[in-house]
């Protein structure tokens, strides 16, 4: 079975533990009847008053019980992304976030607040969050009220992944790696040129953090094959967890991936097998507690 990433948190002694929903309630004074502030729909207590943040939102998923494993989670959308994946499939987000709505920032953070007798933590994607002037301020009000942020990036900014890491604002990094670390390679595979060595320098810091990690890689048939999920895992060798997951064509950045078949299931085990050799733990998503940890 995978390790638990919650197991993984608790034995960090350089991160606080969170603290269980019922007592984060007690420590932000919510089960105080007279501490409550109504903000439009929601409530908050008064004593987080004037702690609001901007930073753009474009999509908010109040709560998921699949996009962190073991966890209930609020998931936020940041938009924009330095890389053009052409099957990335939040295309609204990177080419034209000015025609979506935003959401927010005080609205969604209530909301979060209103829910803290539940939820274990919030994830942070994108879009690339790193891109954002503001994440570290944003990330340090959920940090405040003692839950588990992870964050959701392509690595291309190791600079502001580090600094996250060493101000104590993230628990957990789920970071793509979109291909391996060729140039030419992850050119194709990512729509532009950028930095080899800025996604290598994140892959160790994130590595080498002490906090809990995820590394995972879009399969498209057209651009990624078995040899090219092996070069990547040989790259993050001694990995805690890695996962495949499966391209699908559904509303994609370039539209002539409409038409790309997803590999099969079974060849896409085959592909998560042959990593094991090189990686503690790799499935392909959604199969997650079918498939054991490598046991030397």
């Amino acid at each position: 079975m995978p390790q638990n990433l919650a197991e993984q948190s608790a034995d960090n002694s350089s991160h606080k533990k969170p603290l269980k929903p019922c007592e984060r309630l007690k420590r932000v004074g919510w089960a105080s009847p007279t501490n409550k502030l109504h903000t439009g729909n929601f409530t908050c207590p008064s004593n987080f008053r004037g702690k609001s943040v901007v930073i753009p939102i474009k999509g908010f998923i109040e709560n998921s019980l699949i996009e962190w494993e073991g966890k209930i989670v609020s998931i936020v959308f940041l938009p924009t992304c330095n890389l053009r994946c052409p099957y990335c499939h939040a295309p609204h987000l990177i080419q034209t976030p000015n025609n979506l709505e935003s959401i927010p920032t005080n609205v969604v953070i209530n909301k979060i607040r209103q829910n803290l007798g539940w939820l274990d933590g919030v994830v942070v994607s994108g879009g690339e969050p790193t891109s954002h002037k503001n994440l570290d301020a944003f990330l340090k009000i959920f940090k405040d009220m003692e839950i588990l942020v992870r964050l959701d990036t392509n690595g291309t900014n190791p600079h502001v992944i580090k600094d996250l890491i060493d101000r104590k604002l993230v628990d957990c990094v789920a970071m793509d790696i979109k291909s391996p670390l060729r140039q030419d390679k992850h050119d194709l595979v990512a729509g532009v040129s950028c930095n080899i060595e800025d996604i290598r320098k994140s892959i160790h810091i994130i590595m080498e953090s002490g906090i809990d990690y995820e590394f995972r890689t879009t399969v498209c048939p057209t651009q990624l094959d078995g040899d090219d999920i092996e070069d990547i895992a040989k790259t993050i060798k001694g990995a805690g967890r890695y996962v495949l997951q499966s391209f699908r064509p559904n509303h994609c950045l370039d539209a002539d991936m409409l038409d790309v078949q997803p590999y099969p299931v079974e060849t896409m085990r085959d592909f998560a097998a042959n990593a094991r050799k090189y990686v503690n733990y790799c499935c392909v998503r959604g199969e997650e507690g079918k498939v054991a940890q490598r046991n030397w």
